[in-house]
């Protein structure tokens, strides 16, 4: 895990906004699947019962920013689940400040423990947010700031991904990939690609959920996916290469083989 040196200094600057409850390192600096000019993802908490000054971060973002043009949304402005943030350039860097609701989290937390597989709709995500989205987050984040520890006593609970959750998950979508398959081999009997390939793309995305859900690795959202997904020992041979020239064409044959390989290996 790497930590960029701007992280803890615009973390400190997001506590004195009256209502933080604490701030997280997420995204691909966590993962270890950061590149050169890759965003720093900030996770501002709060509670909604004591709502963050939104007008003391708008003013913070406007500093730091190196337009001085950055806008905070409103909670919610992004969506129920991306939920809300600000997109900032600091020194050069990009760097997106995401909310999260610690209630909402701690929801998560039970929902990923309990095994609960819930997807939603959520704009800028082709598959959807899982109920345990957040949870995902938590147990994969670096804690930069957290004073009173609520979110480390969460994150603990997540530490070790649960095994109700891996068994939901594979009960959930391993039986999926035959039935979008055949979804999409009629869609391309009437000629509708279009149709045929979201088919193809959800039974893909029902096939990543398995095999990372075999390896109890945590799934944060549908970037980079399909090579994690292929990265891991449970994944069919070749997996990534075949599974993109599948979704280039809309053929299922190859996509049937590697559903297959998959159930042979549970």
């Amino acid at each position: 895990m790497s930590v960029p040196a701007l992280a803890p200094l615009v973390a400190a600057r997001l506590m004195e906004v009256p209502g933080v409850r604490g701030v997280a390192l997420g995204g691909s600096h966590v993962t270890g699947t950061a590149v050169t000019g890759s965003d720093i993802d900030l996770c501002l908490a709060y509670d909604v019962r004591h709502p963050f000054d939104l007008h003391a971060l708008n003013a913070l973002c406007q500093e730091l920013d190196d337009t001085g043009e950055a806008q905070a949304s409103v909670p919610g402005g992004w969506g129920p689940w991306v939920n809300g943030g600000a997109w900032l350039t600091v020194q050069g860097q990009r760097v997106d400040v995401i909310y999260r609701e610690v209630g909402r989290v701690a929801r998560s937390v039970q929902d990923a423990c309990a095994g609960r597989v819930e997807l939603y709709t959520q704009i800028g995500h082709p598959h959807g947010i899982h109920a345990h989205h957040y949870a995902a987050e938590l147990a994969s984040c670096q804690l930069l700031h957290d004073p009173s520890g609520e979110l480390a006593r969460l994150q603990t609970q997540v530490r070790v991904y649960p095994a109700a959750l891996a068994s939901a998950l594979e009960a959930h979508y391993g039986w999926q990939p035959g039935f979008w398959l055949d979804a999409a081999d009629k869609g391309m009997r009437r000629g509708d690609r279009h149709y045929a390939q979201g088919c193809v793309y959800q039974a893909l995305m029902a096939m990543v959920q398995v095999v990372c859900a075999r390896h109890r690795v945590w799934l944060l959202n549908e970037k980079g996916a399909l090579l994690r997904a292929g990265s891991l020992p449970a994944a069919p041979d070749d997996f990534t290469r075949r599974a993109l020239g599948a979704l280039t064409t809309a053929d299922t044959a190859d996509l049937r083989a590697l559903a297959a390989e998959m159930a042979e290996a549970r």
